[in-house]
């Protein structure tokens, strides 16, 4: 019977990893429709080669740092429990990887190739795993201190904090950094608008990524025993109300609408095991409002170029879910206990200054050494053609703007 335990959990676990991996062709896809047409090649080659960068960085180097594990040890790790620890690793990189994907969308046009790539490999192999190691891996003895100062640990069931927060929080320095794309604010006050190229890739990527999400959020589980249909409940009642608070709140704007779910699902992730669905609804819902309101104030009052919206999405809506677990999660508002919104709100900000001290370090240093913006030359002729020499859609390189 333990030989079965084991080979199904492996098996549920490598499901929730391909799962996951499927939504980096949903990242891919949701910044190829949003950017212009001569930047949509930069967008797919840029989340296929990030998640290559981040395997090798984090098998070699973040895992280890994350959970103390290595891979040279055969005995142990590449035939103990059915090779339960590798698809372990394949699950937990899929969530890694995000953190550049979730960046990728924020410095979308006008960034260099290979520095991109540089950040991906420290993100994932230190700075990531840093933060995880003490949310997951009890490091440094936070959730321990927590436990005993306030009764329980921060709880992040899924990534709200660990990962989302993480990765829009690291994106807003580099973003910053970066600088706008030129020509999108001018000197008189003018706002050059860059909208969506193509809504039906943008939909196809926010699809991919609602699906794989259920694998991202139910799989965290881990094991087969630990499953929750209340997690899946819980995803499906956020990315409702995500939906239809962002179609509500951004006049039935379709890049709205189709970020809203990936709000409220960003949102759930921490809590998703403890809250009543009707607070995963809410959660869900505030969430949507929060990207659509923030991200219309990021690009037009703070003239912030954050070409998806990444800080917003990921960054506050992920901050919102970590902090979100200690209110809906409480026994009085229908959830199940067992956690503290103290605890929550000092694991979450842990996570916000982390993730911004080591955005400006990685990014700052690489501006200093490489530079990270294309010239305007460059970016005026597109990212496909200065760094690919090949377009997405040839013969239509003279219609270009």
């Amino acid at each position: 019977m333990d030989a079965y335990k084991t080979a199904i959990d492996g098996l549920f676990i490598m499901l929730g990893a391909i799962m996951v991996l499927a939504m980096h062709a949903g990242f891919a896809f949701l910044e190829l429709g949003t950017v212009r047409e001569k930047n949509q090649v930069n967008a797919l080659v840029k989340i296929l080669m990030d998640f290559a960068i981040s395997t090798i960085a984090y098998f070699f180097i973040g895992y280890g740092v994350a959970y103390g594990i290595g891979f040279w040890d055969t005995a142990t790790v590449l035939a103990d429990k059915n090779g339960f620890e590798l698809v372990k690793f394949f699950f937990l990189l899929t969530f890694a990887a995000a953190i550049p994907a979730i960046i990728s969308g924020g410095i979308a046009e006008r960034a260099k190739f290979n520095p991109q790539l540089i950040a991906t490999f420290v993100l994932v192999g230190f700075l990531y795993p840093f933060f995880e190691g003490i949310a997951w891996n009890q490091h440094y003895g936070l959730q321990a201190w927590l436990k005993a100062s306030y009764g329980q640990e921060f709880h992040d069931f899924a990534g709200s904090v660990v990962v989302h927060a993480m990765g829009g929080w690291v994106a807003l320095p580099a973003i910053l950094l970066l600088g706008a794309r030129y020509g999108r604010y001018g000197k008189d006050g003018r706002i050059s608008a860059h909208p969506p190229s193509n809504i039906p890739f943008l939909a196809l990527g926010a699809w991919i990524l609602s699906v794989g999400w259920f694998g991202f959020n139910v799989m965290s589980a881990q094991t087969i025993d630990k499953m929750s249909g209340l997690v899946a409940m819980n995803s499906l009642m956020a990315m409702v109300g995500g939906t239809i608070a962002a179609w509500l709140a951004g006049k039935n704007d379709p890049g709205f609408v189709y970020n809203g779910p990936l709000a409220g699902l960003v949102a759930v992730c921490a809590g998703s095991d403890l809250m009543h669905p009707l607070g995963a609804l809410v959660v869900g819902a505030v969430a949507g409002v929060l990207f659509v309101k923030l991200f219309t104030i990021e690009q037009n009052v703070w003239k912030i170029d954050d070409v998806l919206g990444v800080w917003p999405l990921h960054g506050v809506c992920g901050l919102w879910g970590g902090i979100a677990a200690g209110i809906f999660g409480q026994t009085a508002l229908g959830g199940l206990g067992g956690v503290s919104l103290t605890a929550q709100l000092m694991g979450s900000a842990l996570g916000v200054v982390i993730a911004l001290v080591g955005g400006y370090i990685v990014y700052g240093a690489l501006r200093a050494v490489c530079g990270l913006k294309l010239s305007e030359e460059e970016e005026h002729n597109g990212a496909d053609l200065t760094i690919h020499h090949v377009s997405a859609t040839p013969g239509k390189e003279n219609s270009w703007n």
